[in-house]
């Protein structure tokens, strides 16, 4: 499969994070360079209610409403130069960003003894996987076993982005007259890498 290669809404965008059934040591995620380190971590999608961690588990972050800018954020510092009557302007060092997701809140999918309702403030790095989707694949899983059946079976293509962070933190906004939202805080520990593709 392709990157995307028309203009189009990304309707069917995707954020998931990795759950393997023991969490990555500090080196194994200094380890993950390749985009097929890690598209291995997301080849069984699980549900958040009642799901089992394994090797290549992940789960989705459904209902979402908004998501933000991905990538990191620009850092441009304006020098002045002697002589000069305007300055000159470079790039500095980005901060790391923090992400606010919001979604439709389905507290059962958050509460606790959930896999994403145990991951808030658990203070774990976790490995957090965007996608770009202009239309819908047969499933989000970077397993294409049985001849395309996971993400390259969008036929418009996909672009996906990976992160290493952390869910620090769930808050919930209630609503009179519409649905339910809560705001998911994910916070960015490392560079982001990507963008890669899937292929069937």
């Amino acid at each position: 499969m392709s990157h995307i290669t028309s203009i189009g809404a990304g309707l069917f965008s995707d954020l998931a994070v990795s759950t393997p059934s023991t969490n990555l040591t500090a080196a194994q995620l200094a380890a993950l360079q390749t985009a097929t380190q890690f598209q291995n971590l997301y080849e069984i999608n699980i549900d958040s209610i009642g799901g089992t961690k394994a090797a290549g588990a992940f789960v989705r972050l459904t209902d979402v409403r908004e998501f933000p800018a991905m990538g990191t954020p620009p850092n441009v510092v304006n020098v002045p130069v002697y002589g000069s009557k305007t300055s000159q302007q470079i790039q500095g060092q980005a901060d790391a960003p923090s992400m606010e997701i919001q979604l439709n809140y389905v507290p059962a999918e958050w509460a606790d003894g959930t896999i994403l309702g145990d991951m808030v403030g658990d203070g774990v790095q976790h490995v957090f996987r965007f996608t770009l989707l202009n239309d819908e694949p047969d499933s989000y899983e970077t397993d294409t076993v049985g001849g395309a059946a996971g993400m390259g079976s969008a036929t418009g293509g996909n672009s996906q982005y990976y992160w290493i962070g952390k869910i620090e933190a769930i808050q919930v906004n209630p609503q009179l007259t519409d649905s339910n939202t809560a705001t998911v805080t994910i916070t960015v520990q490392s560079d982001f890498f990507g963008a890669y593709t899937t292929d069937p």
